[in-house]
């Protein structure tokens, strides 16, 4: 059970971490310039998408790592 427990926590960190470097990464975008959006709708544009972003990131790289342990069992 504490192994599962671990393995939760670990996921959910990176995918933390992902989300926030994605947020960090897009605040550079200035959505107002390319749409006729408003200020706040802007904001929660970046959220949004700062929050897709990051989760897809942080599957794939959860998955990346998952595959190179079963690829040490087939050695």
């Amino acid at each position: 059970m504490a192994l599962i427990g671990i393995q939760i926590l670990l996921e959910l960190v990176c995918q933390i971490f992902f989300i926030i470097l994605a947020f960090w990464a897009i605040q550079g975008i200035h959505f107002e310039r390319f749409l006729p959006i408003k200020e706040m709708q802007g904001k929660v544009l970046i959220v949004l998408v700062s929050i897709s972003i990051g989760y897809l990131t942080s599957s794939f790289f959860l998955s990346f790592v998952s595959n190179l342990k079963n690829l040490s069992g087939l050695f």
